[in-house]
């Protein structure tokens, strides 16, 4: 079997197992919704259809991988139909009210981007301390792959003042945002996925615990000799890390220089 159809029959079985984020929390919003508006129809009395449609929320919410995760599939339903009552009182809930937060959910953070890290900010003093484990010189050049708001930029500028940014960003909203926010980095409409690493002194990741392989091996194919990768929180546990700290807020940096020492398993 050829490395394409490998990973595809590898995503395929990711699939079965647990759909990727934020689709859950989408599959149970929705399945709320239509227990609430289907119930009414058959006699049963509103204040039933809101326990129903809440008890779908707590019985799905197990499917999320995480607690964060299982909260927001739990709560969806409950915080979105309290949302309604402000825009139309006591009176009818119209069906289109609870699409609109999946509209915009969909314009900033777009369907192929799903399976990398969900949109959380990279904390201001997270990377302070990093130029003292992975000094570069004046003038280089760091990536932030999935680079959001520009949070994780902002952080790096604070311990490389004097290095050139550039940030890659599915999301034409974030990235646009982002460029406009930070006009001192170079900020790409990009999958990071496809994008040239090789350039790169230092690549940064904020991305989760299943996309760690997939970024090891990227590094590993493309970052020449002495550049770093970066990885916030997530470590990558088939290589030995170069260096690592705990940030203030509690957060692990792992920083891991190419070429990569691979630990034994």
């Amino acid at each position: 079997m050829s490395d394409h159809r490998a990973e595809t029959a590898a995503a395929r079985s990711r699939w079965r197992a647990a759909p990727p984020w934020p689709l859950p929390a989408l599959l149970c919003w929705g399945a709320s919704w239509g227990v609430f508006r289907l119930l009414p129809l058959q006699g049963f009395s509103i204040g039933a259809a809101l326990l129903a449609a809440a008890g779908v929320g707590v019985v799905m919410s197990l499917w999320g991988s995480s607690w964060w995760r299982k909260a927001v599939i739990a709560t969806g339903f409950p915080v979105s139909f309290a949302l309604t009552l402000p825009l139309l009182g006591m009176g009818d809930v119209a069906p289109w009210v609870w699409l609109l937060p999946l509209a915009v959910m969909l314009l900033v953070y777009p369907m192929n981007a799903w399976a990398d890290a969900p949109l959380f900010p990279t904390p201001a003093e997270a990377l302070r301390a990093l130029s003292g484990v992975a000094p570069l010189p004046v003038g280089a050049r760091i990536l932030d792959a999935g680079c959001g708001m520009g949070h994780g930029l902002k952080a790096l500028r604070s311990a490389y003042p004097q290095a050139q940014f550039y940030g890659l960003e599915w999301s034409a909203v974030l990235r646009w945002w982002c460029a406009l926010r930070l006009p001192w980095a170079r900020v790409t409409r990009a999958d990071i996925w496809l994008a040239d690493w090789s350039t790169y002194d230092l690549v940064y990741l904020f991305q989760r615990p299943e996309s760690m392989p997939r970024a090891v091996a990227k590094s590993a194919q493309e970052l020449r000799a002495g550049a770093y990768m970066v990885s916030l929180d997530f470590e990558a546990t088939q290589l030995i890390a170069h260096a690592s700290y705990t940030a203030p807020n509690g957060k692990m940096v792992w920083i891991y220089q190419a070429p990569f020492a691979y630990a034994r398993t």
